[in-house]
């Protein structure tokens, strides 16, 4: 029962992160309230990456694009593996 509903946390997050980057390509947004919340929820995970990446050489402010998803993602995977490991 705690497996998966651990599984079903690292799931919506995935989601979640997805959903993040197909609203930064359309115009809703923020402004949305469903934008909002999806700001809200995945923000405190993307933000301390981003934070990283602009101090890290393949940073900086001129930057065009925004990896902190990709990066996001990929720990999120083995954070996952780690929690299920010890179950």
């Amino acid at each position: 029962m705690l497996i998966e509903a651990l599984n079903w946390f690292f799931y919506i997050l995935h989601v979640l992160i997805f959903v993040r980057v197909i609203l930064s390509w359309v115009r809703i947004g923020r402004n949305s309230p469903f934008g909002a919340i999806v700001f809200a929820l995945t923000e405190p995970i993307l933000s301390p990456i981003r934070h990283a990446l602009s101090k890290s050489p393949l940073g900086g402010p001129g930057m065009m694009l925004d990896f902190s998803p990709i990066i996001a993602l990929l720990l999120l995977q083995a954070a996952q593996m780690v929690v299920l490991s010890f179950f």
